[in-house]
C-alpha cells in the first residue's frame, strides 16, 4: 500500500492551498502541534535544528517540502531522488526558494553519489517500505554522515497500512512503485540502531491524515480536486478538535495509537 502524496507531513494540493481551514492547512497545523516546521527554532522536526552550517541530504525528497525548509534556513542541501521529474521540479523549487546552496540529484540511494562523512543532517521520510534492501539504504545514509550527524528517520505507520490496505480501489492495488513491505515499530527501531546510529526520539504523527487517507478512497475523488461533505467534515472536525482545551492530548493519544507515520530523530556517534 502507498499513498500518493508521502514525503511530506502537510498534504497540498492546487485546490486546497487557497482554502485556510482545507485539509492542507489543518494538516500543517496539525504537523507543526507534532513537532515539525519550527520556523522560529529552525528545526525542521524538534530536535533536528538546520542552521547555515549544515549539509542536508534529503534522500526520496519528492516534492521537496523538507529540502525547501532547509534551504530557506541557509543549508546546503542535496535533494535526491530516483525519478527524474520530481528532481526537475525540486530543483526549481529550490532556486526560488533556497537561500542556501543547494544541488538535486537522480538516484536510487544503493549508491548515493555522494563522499563518506559529508553530511551533518540527513533526511528520509517514507522511503524505506518502498526499496529492495531497506538496510542497504540505511547503511549508505549512515556512510554519507559525519560524526554527530542528526537523521531525521519516517515510514508509514503499521496499523493505518492495514486501514488503507482494507478500503484501497481494486484498481489502485499492485501498482508500480507501491510499498514492498509494512515495518513495525520495534523492526524499524532495531534497523536504525544495526546500522550503528543512535536513537535520540521515536515518535509518531497523523492520526489526522489516516482517517483522511481511508475517506479519500471512499469518496472517490481526485487528489488534485478532494472536495466531498465527508472529507469536509472530518477535516472541520479536526479543526475543531484542535481548538479543544483537551484536544492537543487528545491528538498525541491518537497519534500513538494510529499514525500516519512512525518517526525516529537518531545521531551517528
Amino acid at each position: 500500500m502507498s499513498h500518493p502524496v508521502e514525503h511530506s507531513p502537510a498534504v497540498a494540493t492546487a485546490a486546497d492551498e487557497a482554502m485556510p481551514h482545507g485539509p492542507s492547512a489543518v494538516g500543517l497545523r496539525d504537523a507543526k502541534l507534532g513537532g515539525w516546521y519550527r520556523e522560529d527554532s529552525g528545526e525542521l522536526f524538534r530536535g533536528m535544528p538546520i542552521g547555515a552550517g549544515d549539509v542536508v541530504v534529503d534522500v526520496g525528497c519528492g516534492a521537496g517540502v523538507n529540502s525547501v525548509f532547509c534551504a530557506r534556513h541557509g543549508a546546503h542541501v542535496y535533494a535526491i531522488d530516483r525519478e527524474p521529474q520530481v528532481i526537475r521540479e525540486v530543483r526549481a523549487r529550490l532556486s526560488v526558494e533556497g537561500r542556501g546552496t543547494h544541488a538535486a540529484l537522480v538516484s536510487d540511494a544503493n549508491p548515493l553519489p555522494l563522499d563518506d562523512g559529508m553530511a551533518t543532517r540527513v533526511i528520509c521520510t517514507e522511503v524505506l517500505q518502498h526499496v529492495d534492501d531497506p538496510q542497504q539504504v540505511l547503511a549508505e545514509l549512515v556512510r554519507i554522515g559525519a560524526s554527530g550527524a542528526i537523521y531525521l528517520l519516517s515510514v508509514p505507520g503499521a496499523l493505518q497500512e492495514g486501514l488503507q490496505e482494507k478500503v484501497l480501489p481494486p484498481e489502485y492495488r499492485g501498482q508500480p512503485g507501491g510499498a514492498l513491505r509494512v515495518i513495525d515499530r520495534d523492526e524499524l527501531a532495531r534497523w536504525v540502531s544495526d546500522a550503528g546510529l543512535v536513537v535520540m526520539e521515536h515518535t509518531q504523527h497523523g492520526f489526522f491524515w489516516s482517517i483522511w487517507w481511508a475517506l479519500f478512497w471512499g469518496c472517490q475523488v481526485e487528489l488534485y480536486d478532494p472536495a466531498h461533505p465527508v472529507l469536509d467534515h472530518w477535516t472541520a472536525a479536526w479543526q475543531t478538535l484542535l481548538d479543544m482545551p483537551q484536544g492537543q492530548q487528545l491528538k498525541r493519544q491518537l497519534d500513538e495509537f494510529m499514525p500516519i507515520s512512525q518517526i525516529v530523530v537518531a545521531r551517528k556517534p
